[in-house]
C-alpha cells in the first residue's frame, strides 16, 4: 500500500495509479501498525493532504486519543452487523466523496 501511495517500484506510474480521494485504514495491520502507517502519511508532504479515515474494532480511549495525535481526520468503530456496516459505508462515501471539499480544490 505504502509503494502504491508513494508511486514507487512497480506503481511507479502515477496514471496507472492515481491517489485516492481518501484513506481508509486499521489500527491492526499484519507488517506495519495503522498508527505508524498514518504517521508515515501525515509527515509526507505529497500524501498529508488526503483524508484518512480510521475504521476500527478498538474503542479504546488510548486508540482514539493517539489517532487524533497522529492527525487522522475520522476515527469510526467498525459496527457489527452487516446492515450497519453497510449503511456506514454509505455514508461515509458520501461525506468525503461527494459533500467534502479537497485541499486540491477536487469534490
Amino acid at each position: 500500500a505504502m509503494r502504491y501511495l508513494r508511486h514507487t517500484g512497480e506503481f511507479a506510474d502515477a496514471e496507472s495509479a492515481p491517489r485516492p480521494d481518501v484513506i481508509l485504514l486499521d489500527l491492526r495491520l499484519p507488517r506495519l501498525d495503522g498508527l505508524e502507517v498514518l504517521r508515515i502519511i501525515k509527515d509526507d508532504p505529497a500524501l498529508c493532504t488526503i483524508p484518512v479515515v480510521m475504521l476500527t474494532t478498538s474503542k479504546a480511549e488510548e486508540d482514539i486519543t493517539r489517532a487524533y495525535a497522529h492527525h487522522v481526520n475520522s476515527y469510526l468503530v467498525k459496527p457489527v452487523s452487516f446492515e450497519r456496516f453497510q449503511a456506514l459505508m454509505k455514508d461515509l462515501g458520501l461525506y468525503w466523496l461527494d459533500w467534502n471539499e479537497r485541499v486540491d480544490g477536487e469534490t
